[in-house]
């Protein structure tokens, strides 16, 4: 298999392992990385030899492609409203069962722009007008059929409180209009989910001691037993399962401290592997959110305060939370804020406190990391997707643009 080596370039990996690297080369093949380092690379066998000192000058950097972990690219389709807005099932306030990618249409322009601007991954799925919303994927930015961009799906289930679900089912004259509904709804569905997981493991247990039995009977000529029934199918709660197994993490959208610590508390009384999503009173509460390891996507900053929950809305909050140890991301919460304007949203970060390195990295190995998809992209590491930027300016710089955009290998 052919190998593509990129040489004479300022590579800034986002790895703790690779570090930042003055001028050196990156390899890859198979839309894989294979090898990264200082220096002149080994050239040998089959491969190409891409010059970046030449084709893009001598001031050019290789990035990691970016990464947004809280979006609805797809689903809120571009110059479109009901026909292309599949963000919200606003008729139940539990739909665990819906699934990202069986709304989300590639086809939309906005995969173009946000490729255009250095994005290469991002988690897509439904909003926040319900309490348990559905199934969030991972996927990358380039394709036309959604089956072959999919990292991991599902990346993770939505959960919503505060005023979003009091707002959709208030004017529905429907349970949640309040706080303490919106809570409850989550732990009756999480409830009955771990009561279906009960249901089928006595099932299953049942099912061995049957066929057991069974034989036995064959064996001696006695009577066969009864076989047991299996329990009633529940698509809810099927969908929960790996939640309340704490195999699929929980995202809960809360903007208020009281609504975070909400969700603290849910997700402690069941177990779960959760992350707050926009978080944007964190900055009062980083001390006690990094006591308790959560993880935060923040943001969308660049935006007004369009309801109460967000009058602490500031983009001095990403910063406060990583110096207090929270591990967090920057999101656009695309269509939000476009997608295209991520690393805006960090480079303003920057401008209001946060260390540059670590900006970076929330818009590509932190994100990575809260999704549990680090294994595959965030970081420019041997083994890990050939998604890279190349830029002839800093991408923290408003006026600069990638020159260059890879996805798995693939310029594109």
């Amino acid at each position: 298999m052919k190998t593509t080596i990129i040489k004479n370039i300022a590579i800034y990996s986002m790895s703790p392992e690779v570090g930042n690297i003055e001028c050196g080369y990156l390899a890859y093949s198979g839309g894989k990385i294979t090898a990264i380092g200082p220096g002149e690379p080994d050239i040998s066998g089959d491969c190409e030899v891409i010059d970046a000192a030449q084709l893009y000058g001598p001031d050019a950097t290789v990035y990691p492609g970016f990464i947004d972990g809280h979006t609805h690219l797809g689903l809120c389709e571009d110059s479109l409203t009901f026909e292309g807005d599949d963000v919200n099932e606003c008729t139940d306030p539990c739909t665990a069962q819906l699934r990202a990618i069986d709304a989300i249409n590639p086809l939309d322009r906005c995969f173009e722009e946000a490729r255009a601007g250095g994005i290469t991954c991002v988690a897509a799925g439904p909003g926040s007008a319900n309490p348990i919303g559905g199934q969030f994927a991972a996927i990358k930015t380039v394709g036309r059929r959604i089956d072959d961009m999919i990292v991991v799906a599902p990346v993770a289930m939505k959960f919503a409180l505060g005023e979003n679900p009091k707002n959709v089912y208030h004017g529905k004259n429907q349970t949640p209009e309040t706080r303490m509904a919106t809570a409850s709804i989550i732990r009756e569905y999480l409830q009955k989910a771990k009561k279906y997981d009960e249901a089928w493991n006595k099932y299953h247990a049942a099912l061995d001691k049957y066929n057991i039995e069974l034989e036995k009977a064959r064996q001696t000529g006695d009577d066969e037993p009864d076989e047991p029934a299996e329990p009633d199918f529940d698509a809810k709660s099927e969908a929960l399962l790996p939640v309340i197994r704490g195999e699929l993490p929980a995202h809960f959208h809360a903007h208020r401290a009281d609504d975070i610590f909400t969700a603290v508390r849910i997700a402690r009384e069941f177990g779960l592997r959760f992350t707050i999503v926009h978080c944007t009173d964190g900055a009062s509460i980083a001390d006690i959110l990094a006591a308790e390891g959560v993880t935060a996507f923040t943001g969308p900053n660049l935006s007004d305060r369009s309801k109460p929950e967000l009058r602490s809305l500031s983009f001095e909050n990403p910063g406060i939370l990583d110096r207090a140890g929270v591990l967090v991301g920057i999101t656009t919460d695309h269509p939000v804020i476009p997608l295209q304007y991520l690393p805006l949203c960090a480079a303003l970060a920057v401008r209001a406190g946060m260390d540059r390195e670590a900006a970076l990295r929330a818009i590509t190995l932190y994100p990575a990391k809260i999704l549990g998809i680090d294994h595959r992209v965030g970081s420019l590491e041997p083994g890990k997707d050939a998604d890279f930027t190349i830029w002839q300016g800093d991408p923290l710089n408003v006026m600069s643009s990638p020159a260059a955009v890879w996805i798995d290998g693939e310029k594109v």
